[in-house]
């Protein structure tokens, strides 16, 4: 399984920004889809989530109502966007994946199997 991230870059407050992350080597529909992302000096931690087959989707306090995931099965890609940006949301954004994590660990890093390398998403003040 392979995961590749896009889409960081430098944007000023309020700006936005859409990160993508292509699949391969997988049977996409079999795998939840998970962002995180770490700023220097702190944990990872969770973004949003989108689960495999019905798609729901679940996303952190701090960027619900700003960010979107969505994903494109057919083209095995899962798209975070990104709106109302804040400095605070400055770090490198990581997608992960795995095909048999419960909901409930949905927003556990520990719990996916599978990395992306991390896109950096710099928001200026």
């Amino acid at each position: 399984v392979q995961l590749q991230a896009s889409g960081g870059g430098l944007v000023q407050a309020g700006g936005f920004l859409r990160l993508s992350c292509a699949a391969s080597g997988v049977t996409f529909t079999r795998y939840s889809l998970g962002w995180f992302r770490q700023a220097p000096g702190k944990e990872r931690e969770f973004v949003a989530a989108i689960k495999r087959y019905g798609g729901s989707t679940y996303y952190a306090d701090s960027v619900k109502g700003r960010f979107t995931i969505s994903r494109d099965n057919a083209k095995n890609t899962v798209t975070l966007q990104m709106n109302s940006l804040k400095p605070e949301d400055t770090a490198a954004y990581y997608c992960a994946a795995d095909r048999s994590i419960i909901d409930s660990a949905l927003n556990n890093p520990e719990q996916y199997d599978y990395w992306g390398q991390g896109t950096l998403v710099t928001v200026s003040s």
